[in-house]
C-alpha cells in the first residue's frame, strides 16, 4: 500500500474493487469445498492470503489516492489511514471469532457455517456485478 501510494500507482476503483468482491466469493467457495467437489486442487493458502492482501491493499492505495491529503507528511498519513484500517479489521474480527468459537459448540453449527458461507458467495457475486455496474455505467 505505501508502495503504490507513493508511486501513484492506481487503478479505476471499480475494477480494483470487483477483483476485491471476487476474493470474498473465492473464501466462501473454498471454505464450502467447492474445489473438491470440482475435483480441482485447492491453491495453496499462504499464496492466496499473499495474492488477495496485495490486491486489497492496492484497493486501499487506490482509495487513499482519491483523498486530498496535502503535501506534507505522506508517510504519516499513509500509516495512520493503514493503522485505522487494521484497528478497523481487529475490531470486527473480535466478534466475529467470538460467535464462532461459541457456536461450535452446537449441533446447528455446519448449517450455520453452511449458510454463513452461502451469503459470502452471494454476496462476492452481488459486489462483483456492483463494481462493474458501476465502471461500465457509473460516473
Amino acid at each position: 500500500m505505501i508502495g503504490a501510494t507513493y508511486a501513484g500507482v492506481t487503478s479505476n476503483e471499480h475494477l480494483v474493487d470487483a477483483v476485491i468482491a471476487l476474493s470474498v466469493f473465492y473464501k466462501g467457495f473454498e471454505n464450502l469445498g467447492g474445489f473438491e467437489k470440482l475435483k480441482v486442487k485447492s491453491p495453496n493458502l499462504l499464496l492466496m492470503v499473499g495474492l488477495f492482501g496485495l490486491i486489497h491493499g492496492f484497493g486501499l492505495s487506490t482509495r487513499l489516492q482519491s483523498f486530498e491529503m496535502g503535501d506534507g507528511q505522506m508517510l504519516a498519513k499513509i500509516l495512520c489511514f493503514n493503522l485505522g484500517v487494521e484497528i478497523g479489521q481487529i475490531l470486527a474480527l473480535i466478534p466475529i471469532v467470538l460467535i464462532i468459537s461459541f457456536a461450535k459448540k452446537y449441533p446447528q453449527f455446519p448449517a450455520f457455517y453452511k449458510a454463513v458461507n452461502s451469503y459470502l458467495i452471494l454476496a462476492g457475486i452481488g459486489l462483483f456485478a456492483y463494481q462493474l455496474y458501476g465502471y461500465f455505467f457509473g460516473h
